[in-house]
């Protein structure tokens, strides 16, 4: 048994954070991050999609919760230059599985 172990059995409701400050979702370690995850919506090529941008932490992360969305709805969608692309217009069903993962939302546009 580590540290970290005897830590989590001793305050089991303790968030994990680096030391920067930023905390660490003890789920899966994504990086959480202060600022927020802008959620806009886009038509193009008369096709609706969900954009999702502002995420300041890995890429490794973002492709992770990338290919996590994708499953969760059930739609096409991809990860490119640092934004997250999902066929669709679903920003309240993104917007409120990204809150109960606790990140930071912010929704764009109309």
């Amino acid at each position: 048994m580590d540290l970290q172990d005897q830590l989590k059995k001793l305050f089991p409701d303790h968030e994990l954070s680096d030391s920067k400050g930023k905390s660490v979702h003890s789920d899966n370690n994504i990086w959480l991050q202060d600022d927020p995850i802008i959620c806009k919506y886009e038509k193009r090529k008369g096709k609706p999609i969900t954009i999702l941008e502002g995420y300041h932490g890995a890429d490794k992360d973002f492709k992770m919760l990338t290919k996590e969305l994708k499953t969760k709805l059930s739609v096409g969608g991809s990860f490119k230059g640092d934004k997250i692309i999902i066929q669709g217009d679903y920003r309240d069903k993104i917007m409120a599985i990204l809150e109960e993962k606790g990140f930071n939302v912010k929704r764009v546009g109309g």
